[in-house]
């Protein structure tokens, strides 16, 4: 962004609005990994504001491979799609999160007993499955199903998704990137690129070894091995040691780590830069001094299933335990005064 004093354009000075940067092993890494992609974000915590977004996928033996990264002002439509109008979206299959469906099922209808089955609905694997758990819901209520309706089946259900969303129906591989990312938070920008350079670079070092030990050891196939349904062939190649059941082989699991991270150097050889200085956006900056708090506000995603009220073990009443009955002057409180 440009940079003003006043009314006056500063020409060789740019505010910092956006970075998106990757990694080169990170880029050739998802050539063999799923054909998954999932972003979420994390916010800040130095002296400006802002959200790192990270985009994350999966090798064939469920590991996390991230692919990209992003610092934008907060996770907003501006920030998530810019265009000049020559830019076109790669062909691809938009999925729903199933947790951020039930979130906003219950911000909607304030239903818990209902959340479960929200959830199975999501997870229903046939459309015989789905279609009994959807009359379920329709019987407790039209709302909720004229509600769910306005969401495209496609991109929640797992029994009408094509399976292109490979099983994944949360983000549960971003929420772990970023508790690995946690420490990272509180650094300026330049460090948190540098920090992450090294994580990656140590991550890749580590699987890259793995794979090598596994293939070294005699195993031609990934960890994850499930029985394949009856009734279906796939031709299988003993001499290339290759089957067309598009699942992965343990080789394309080692070519996920197979490019290296290259030192950095001294920074003193790198070469001389000449281009506008960037300036944090102070629109972003902190007011409050010191630490930010570091809290995390919980909403419907962080409820935890409705379950049976609470019962004394001692009583079988509800509303109170065994302590809380006996302070409260119960039973076994003691002889009453008289």
């Amino acid at each position: 962004m440009p940079a003003y004093h006043g009314d006056d354009l500063v020409p060789d000075i740019r505010v910092l609005h956006r970075v998106f940067w990757s990694y080169y092993p990170c880029i050739r890494a998802f050539r063999h990994c799923k054909p998954v992609v999932q972003v979420d974000g994390t916010h800040l915590y130095e002296k400006y504001k802002g959200c790192l977004l990270v985009a994350v996928s999966q090798d064939g033996n469920n590991n996390i491979m991230p692919i990209a990264f992003v610092i934008v002002e907060g996770e907003t439509s501006d920030a998530c799609y810019s265009s000049n109008g020559a830019w076109s979206p790669p062909r691809a299959f938009h999925m729903f999160c199933i947790r951020h469906i039930e979130s906003n099922f219950l911000r909607k209808f304030k239903a818990p007993y209902l959340q479960k089955l929200i959830v199975n609905i999501g997870y229903s694997r046939t459309i015989r499955e789905y279609q009994m758990r959807y009359e379920q819901l329709k019987e407790r209520g039209e709302a909720y199903t004229n509600w769910l309706d306005r969401i495209p089946r496609e991109q929640y259900a797992l029994a009408f998704d094509g399976g292109y969303r490979w099983g994944h129906m949360t983000t549960n591989l971003v929420e772990c990137i970023n508790s690995v990312l946690k420490g990272v938070r509180n650094l300026p920008v330049t460090a948190l690129v540098k920090a992450i350079f090294y994580r990656l670079n140590e991550l890749f070092t580590k699987k890259r070894a793995e794979a090598g030990a596994q293939i070294n050891a005699g195993l031609v196939f990934s960890e994850m091995v499930r029985e394949m349904p009856s009734g279906v062939e796939y031709a299988v190649d003993l001499r290339h040691h290759r089957c067309d059941c598009g699942e992965f082989q343990i080789d394309q699991v080692r070519r996920v780590y197979r490019a290296r991270f290259r030192p950095l150097g001294n920074p003193a050889t790198w070469p001389a830069y000449h281009g506008p200085r960037f300036v944090g956006n102070p629109f972003l900056r902190r007011v409050a001094k010191g630490c930010p708090k570091k809290t995390h506000f919980y909403n419907e995603m962080d409820t935890r299933m409705l379950r049976r009220p609470r019962r004394c073990k001692q009583w079988g009443a509800e509303g109170h335990n065994r302590s809380k009955f006996h302070q409260s002057g119960g039973p076994s409180a003691g002889p009453a005064e008289e």
